[in-house]
């Protein structure tokens, strides 16, 4: 493993979001790490923050002030922003706290995805010790010495829910100290993807609903929280596995929130045309940084299409109707058991709403079902299924 910070950084909401903002710095302006680039404008305490000193290179807003991205390039010598945190101990204190640093954007919500509303208290919190996705890095080993600050973490967050504060890691010696922990347990899964998929563990041990929303963050990131409350400095780098056919070698890197994927790739990648993912090879989207809530990049050949075929054989090869869907031992094993994969496999094609939401799909994001896509062979489109039905199901059922 090797520190590498990258020249460039990119500020960026959660994936598939683009929530609207108000810019608290303008371009060519000096920044410290941890400064505060842009707030919600419906929650002006929830910031989006420098993950490094430097200075802002650009601010990209879509229509409706809505963020894209933030480029910041790195100097050396800046300062760090320290925040109070002599009211950490109370739950509006420690709220204020996270939402100010930029800790916000790092925990995730369901159903629906996204960062949680700055009140929403969830019926449940998991701590992800575990990721059994292809070529991604250990959490026990991005906790290495940060032991201490991550009990620190879960306590703080035990106070933000009145449910269960579930920690799932594989089987092994127990993460947490049992000893003022009522509230705190740990879960065991099993190492084969997709047993520690946060949406199926959710489904498994308190499924998310419409008025029970459930949030799932990283483990590393709940040291780094106790790390925050101790010292009021909220830490900006992770552990990141850099994986992938494209390259000569793989990294294990700890680097900055929102690095630059090309200056982390930079000198290990084979010649030729090649795809930059922020995330894994099952669930990555391409991307310029690293995303908020990914530890991995994945670097692939690029796909290079050959000659178009002439138009009576595309019609003559192409059906008019979906591939069937073939239940299999491999399909059911992608939902890992925990759900009937081909009658939920039904229900998003054929957008069952209803039948869906009653076999856990509340509790489900893109990544929880990527697997599946990769074994009905990428036809299947489920990831976009699934975002449909979320969206639709938040318009139609939530408003």
């Amino acid at each position: 493993m090797e520190d590498v910070i990258t020249e460039e950084a990119g500020i960026r909401p959660p994936h598939g979001t683009a929530p609207r903002v108000t810019l608290e710095v303008e371009d060519g302006a000096a920044v410290a790490q941890g400064a505060p680039m842009a707030r919600l404008r419906d929650a002006p305490d929830v910031c989006f923050v420098s993950p490094m000193p430097g200075r802002v290179a650009r601010s990209v807003l879509l229509q409706g002030h809505r963020l894209s991205e933030i480029v910041i390039f790195g100097e050396t010598g800046g300062d760090t922003v320290t925040h109070p945190t002599s009211d950490a101990e109370t739950e509006p204190g420690l709220r204020r706290l996270m939402q100010r640093a930029g800790f916000w954007p790092w925990i995730r919500r369901r159903p629906f995805g996204g960062m949680p509303a700055s009140d929403e208290r969830p019926a449940a919190i998991f701590v992800m010790a575990t990721d059994t996705r292809p070529f991604a890095p250990d959490p026990i080993e991005a906790l290495a010495g940060l032991e201490e600050a991550f009990s620190r973490g879960l306590r703080a967050l035990s106070m933000l829910t009145d449910g269960t504060v579930f920690v799932c890691q594989h089987p092994g010696p127990a993460l947490i100290d049992r000893s003022g922990a009522d509230r705190i347990r740990t879960v065991q899964s099993g190492r084969r993807h997709p047993q520690g998929a946060p949406g199926l563990r959710i489904h498994a041990l308190c499924p998310a609903g419409l008025d029970t929303p459930v949030w799932d963050i990283h483990a590393e990131d709940v040291a780094l929280l106790g790390t925050l409350i101790e010292t009021g400095q909220l830490p900006m780098t992770r552990l990141v596995a850099v994986e992938g056919t494209a390259l000569r070698e793989s990294r294990l890197v700890r680097t900055q929130v929102g690095a630059d994927l090309r200056g982390l790739t930079h000198r290990i990648v084979h010649p030729g045309q090649h795809t930059l993912l922020s995330g894994s090879p099952l669930d990555g989207h391409p991307a310029h940084w690293l995303a908020p809530s990914d530890r991995q990049i994945t670097v692939l050949p690029r796909e290079t299409s050959g000659a178009p075929s002439h138009w009576l054989v595309a019609a003559l090869t192409r059906s008019a109707t979906p591939k069937p869907m073939i239940p299999s031992a491999a399909l059911d094993q992608a939902f890992g058991g925990m759900i009937p994969a081909a009658a939920f496999v039904r229900a998003l094609s054929s957008g069952d709403d209803e039948t869906a939401m009653k076999m856990g799909v509340l509790s489900l994001l893109e990544d929880d079902i990527a697997l599946a896509d990769y074994v009905l062979g990428g036809n299947a489109h489920l990831s976009e299924l699934l975002r449909g039905m979320l969206d639709r199901i938040r318009t139609e059922f939530a408003a």
